[in-house]
């Protein structure tokens, strides 16, 4: 309910302050090897997943006294849920791309693509920005909204901190470059490890929920069988391939990332029909959709277990 209300604070945004915290370390911890890697990994996450344990202990407690009490102690709960599920904040970056690519701005366009994704923007038109822009969501629904509900489900608030902070090392150092391609590759397993569970479920949401969007759910569940293994990562592939069938669409093509990388990733869904801008504003609603359905899920699952 706060992230769809007040959206994510604009300063003094904790995962912010983890990530200064995590360049800060990587600067004095980085070496050109695995192990350094995961010491960095390590070092970057047991202080606020120990802070996390602590609150989380002092929460249930105060459950254990009262009604009154118990209230009192869903407030860190829900301040943590807050500052790590991003489903607004992702929704309309959705929505601002698709205002852009709709008055034809294609530099404002891709002047916004580095809030999504990692791919170089430059020389993309229209059709690729948009293609861009659907599958970040996609992927980044798992990383942002569902993966942290369903840790923050698991292990309460240590869950929640522990799967964000994971993913925030990936966004740092879990890409294949000269300088991390060892030493990102233990924050990268760990994002995967955690998010195997939360890919398949966004994916499942989405082929679910595609009626919402003007889709077929058996059409966007048969696109996800059969697609989700041509994805390079053993997890995004069933968010894009899920969401391409939700809204009848092509994924997957030639990507450029900064240092001259290229990837050719094979075609998700229907290979005729490039993205629209039309296609975005309904990728942002299905965020929306697998948002709410996602928090309701999860809330219920946990009501039940505890009676």
């Amino acid at each position: 309910m706060l992230d769809r209300t007040l959206s994510d604070p604009q300063r003094w945004h904790p995962v912010a302050g983890f990530g200064h915290w995590a360049a800060w370390l990587e600067g004095r911890a980085w070496r050109d090897s695995r192990l350094a890697g995961t010491v960095f990994a390590v070092a970057a996450l047991a202080p606020v997943v120990g802070v996390a344990a602590g609150a989380e202990r002092a929460s249930s407690r105060m459950t254990r006294g009262g009604l009154s009490r118990g209230l009192i102690a869903a407030v860190p709960v829900a301040l943590v849920a807050w500052t790590v599920v991003g489903g607004r904040q992702l929704a309309e970056t959705g929505r601002q791309m698709a205002d852009l690519l709709e008055v034809g701005d294609l530099d404002g366009a891709r002047a916004l693509l580095p809030h999504l994704c990692g791919r170089l923007p430059q020389g993309l038109d229209a059709s690729e920005l948009a293609r861009a822009t659907v599958e970040s969501l996609a992927e980044n629904t798992s990383d942002a909204v569902t993966g942290s509900l369903v840790w923050g489900g698991v292990l309460g608030i240590p869950g929640l901190v522990l799967h964000r902070g994971a993913n925030t090392l990936d966004a740092m150092v879990g890409h294949r470059s000269a300088r991390y391609a060892r030493f990102g590759t233990s924050s990268a397993r760990l994002d995967d490890l955690l998010n195997l569970l939360p890919a398949r479920a966004t994916g499942v949401l989405f082929a679910g929920l595609a009626p919402l969007v003007g889709g077929n759910a058996c059409v966007a569940w048969r696109v996800l069988v059969r697609d989700h293994s041509r994805h390079p990562s053993p997890n995004g592939g069933w968010c894009e391939a899920a969401m391409a069938g939700a809204l009848g669409v092509r994924l997957g093509g030639r990507n450029v990332y900064p240092g001259g990388r290229v990837e050719d990733r094979p075609v998700m869904g229907r290979e005729n029909r490039a993205c629209t801008t039309t296609d975005v504003r309904r990728a942002a609603r299905l965020v929306d959709a697998a948002t709410l359905t996602a928090t309701a899920v999860v809330a219920a699952l946990l009501v039940g277990r505890r009676r």
